[in-house]
């Protein structure tokens, strides 16, 4: 929806009756454009090169590709567009009040805008949904590990809802008007003053997912608080009445490391043959009696339970950053939009607007600090690609003598 941002510096009307009017930025002094125009380039960079990260980390690094890290992989392909095609275009547009590059690049900006935007926000809810079933529902998300096609068929719906919210709409809304009320120099949306279709396509690309991101965060905490109340083990399944069973219990294995903080490196025993022989601290029956092995099997819940439990917590943590820093960035220009909408562009000042637009491609650039950033697997990944002497030092001093 940043995209309504090529709509937000011409919202309002002019004295030839178009719909749009020039950026307010081209109106300043030589040094605040110049200084505005190295801001603007230095936004630009870092969202290309942050998100070029997170995807050159997921293709060289295979320990990344998880289900659930996909999620992040759309996400930053989507951040990633806004900073190459986006911002460079927008860019001299802000800075000299007009548009030079024709009307046909004006509609592909604007298409490329409006789903790029869109697409992010769908993105970000669908990581929070991902994560709200790894805390929930742990032990049939982790059964569901290996299967790629959920997660394939989400991505693709995610692209396609985001293309029919707002794309029809700018191909076509001429059309069906008759004529164009946008001027030759300038590039903006038909229907930047069509309130009702504003509403309702904010509601759907806003208001909606953040009510659904803060729904999936408050149910994260109020499961971490129960679990903390009542010893609740989420990820294993007590033994079955007459004999032993393990198979559901996540136990580590010999000189395995603790589990992993983070609810996507939580691999089930579901989707792997069960081998007793390599499970930790499993004596055979004929060693240990029922009584023993019982007192460790429920040792190993215990322990298990609690590491669960502190991983859940930092989900929760970050989803709470998540849900902050998405209302930050949308809120402002999603409801002076609409208010710009009711009022003709006449009640809110168009530097104001301009800002609360540049807010929403801000967004894109904390995306890659404010999601894989938050987890080890990522910060090992970005170490090996930007570091990796220090991070072939670190592997060694980590790596045990055999």
């Amino acid at each position: 929806m940043h995209n309504s941002t090529a709509e937000t510096p011409h919202m309002a009307g002019t004295s030839n009756g178009t719909l749009c009017t020039p950026p307010p930025i081209s109106k300043f002094s030589l040094g605040v454009l110049v200084l505005l125009a190295f801001l603007m380039v230095l936004l630009a960079l870092v969202t290309i090169l942050g998100n070029a990260l997170v995807i050159v980390a997921f293709i060289m690094d295979r320990n990344l590709r998880h289900r659930s890290n996909y999620y992040f992989l759309n996400l930053a392909i989507s951040d990633f567009a806004v900073g190459v095609f986006c911002m460079p275009l927008y860019i001299p547009y802000a800075l000299m009040g007009k548009w030079h590059l024709g009307r046909g690049v004006c509609k592909l900006w604007l298409v490329m805008d409006y789903l790029l935007c869109t697409a992010s926000v769908f993105s970000i809810v669908l990581i929070s949904y991902d994560r709200f079933l790894s805390v929930t529902k742990a032990v049939s998300y982790r059964a569901q590990q290996g299967i790629m096609s959920n997660p394939v068929i989400k991505m693709v719906a995610i692209w396609v809802f985001a293309f029919l919210l707002y794309c029809p709409a700018i191909l076509f809304w001429e059309y069906m008007a008759g004529h164009s009320k946008i001027a030759e120099d300038q590039c903006c949306v038909e229907f930047s003053q069509n309130w009702y279709f504003l509403l309702c396509a904010s509601t759907l690309e806003f208001f909606v997912p953040l009510l659904s991101v803060t729904y999936f965060n408050v149910h994260i905490f109020h499961n971490i608080q129960r679990r903390q109340r009542h010893g609740s083990t989420q990820d294993c399944e007590p033994p079955r009445s007459g004999s032993l069973s393990w198979r559901f219990c996540l136990l580590p294995r010999p000189g395995a490391s603790s589990p992993s903080s983070e609810a996507e490196d939580s691999v089930s025993s579901l989707t792997r043959p069960w081998r007793p022989a390599v499970m930790a601290n499993c004596p055979s029956p004929t060693q240990t009696s029922p009584t023993g092995l019982q007192r460790e099997f429920s040792v190993s819940v215990h322990s298990r339970t609690g590491s669960k439990l502190q991983q859940d917590k930092k989900i929760a943590k970050s989803l709470a950053i998540i849900v902050c820093v998405f209302a930050i960035c949308w809120a402002p220009y999603t409801l002076l939009m609409i208010i710009r909408g009711a009022c003709k562009g006449s009640c809110v000042h168009e530097s104001l607007y301009e800002v609360t637009f540049w807010l929403l491609w801000i967004n894109s650039s904390l995306n890659p600090f404010l999601y894989p950033l938050c987890h080890m697997r990522f910060r090992m990944a970005f170490m090996k690609i930007l570091c990796p002497k220090k991070f072939a030092a670190l592997r060694s001093r980590s790596t045990p003598a055999y």
